[in-house]
């Protein structure tokens, strides 16, 4: 989707509140990223730390939860639900760990939606600067 947009000097990480580090992708996240040509075979996961925080001018979270710990790590007004950070009306985007691959699959489609959605703020917001 970055590419798509040709967008060059974005860096992208993942990391999870209740992440194991090292942990490989679930199965149903593996089984639906190949279903879109995605190869999530190599994906560990991070826990949201501190450093993480502190180096990112950005940070997206899925949940709730999830933006209250990024800004208790030092990320307030950097930080923001994904779906408002997008336009939409603030909600959580559900986590598919432990569902079937329908749960999956529809979180899937969540997140490419509303990420698709931010990468057309960002892309305007970078337009609106340089002008």
């Amino acid at each position: 989707m970055i590419a798509d947009r040709a967008i060059t000097d974005l860096t992208v990480g993942s990391a999870g509140t209740s992440a194991w580090a090292d942990s490989p992708a679930s199965d149903g996240a593996l089984l639906v990223a190949l279903e879109h040509s995605l190869d999530l075979g190599d994906h560990r996961s991070h826990p949201l730390a501190q450093e993480l925080v502190s180096n990112a001018q950005l940070i997206l979270t899925m949940g709730p939860h999830h933006l209250d710990r990024a800004e208790a790590l030092g990320g307030m007004g950097r930080s923001w639900l994904l779906t408002d950070y997008a336009g939409e009306t603030p909600r959580p985007i559900s986590d598919p760990f432990g569902g079937d691959l329908d749960v999956y699959r529809a979180t899937f489609v969540e997140l490419e939606l509303a990420i698709d959605a931010v990468l057309d703020r960002l892309v305007a917001d970078r337009s609106r600067r340089a002008h």
